[in-house]
């Protein structure tokens, strides 16, 4: 489906066809905004019932730095993989360049994450990440993806 800007937009079902990462590993519930092979915006929904939460922290539930960096890579993923040229493949991480987090993300929040491909020589790309909502930035990274 594409929205009125002409961009594709897809549910958890469609990206389910392009990246391998199942529950409850997968973080992105849906893709607003999508422009193979340079942009995209995703969405996750962070729910009190998400497994980590049991052991991170049980007292003041807070959802783990390394987890969000996941789901940005997890709409990266989407960004490589919806080309024709990468269908089949798998994206991994080649590298987390200048990451930083600037606030706690919580049940409840709803995390909007923008990436967009800066570079890209061969099998590998390089992204900016955000991860955001209406009040607050979350993490901002650069990602380098091998494809593989």
């Amino acid at each position: 489906m594409q929205d009125r800007k002409g961009y594709i937009m897809l549910d958890i079902n469609e990206i389910k066809k392009i990246i391998p990462q199942r529950s409850p590993f997968l973080m992105v519930d849906r893709i607003l905004e999508l422009d193979p092979g340079k942009r995209a915006v995703g969405k996750k929904c962070v729910s009190y019932n998400e497994p980590y939460f049991e052991g991170h922290f049980p007292e003041e539930p807070v959802m783990p730095g390394v987890l969000i960096l996941e789901a940005l890579a997890q709409v990266g993923a989407v960004i490589c993989l919806s080309i024709e040229e990468n269908k089949g493949k798998n994206a991994l991480f080649g590298g987390i360049n200048k990451a930083r987090f600037r606030n706690k993300v919580i049940p409840g929040d709803v995390l909007t994450m923008e990436v967009e491909l800066i570079k890209r020589k061969g099998n590998i790309g390089i992204a900016t990440a955000k991860a955001f909502n209406e009040e607050k930035v979350f993490a901002e990274a650069e990602l380098i993806f091998v494809l593989s």
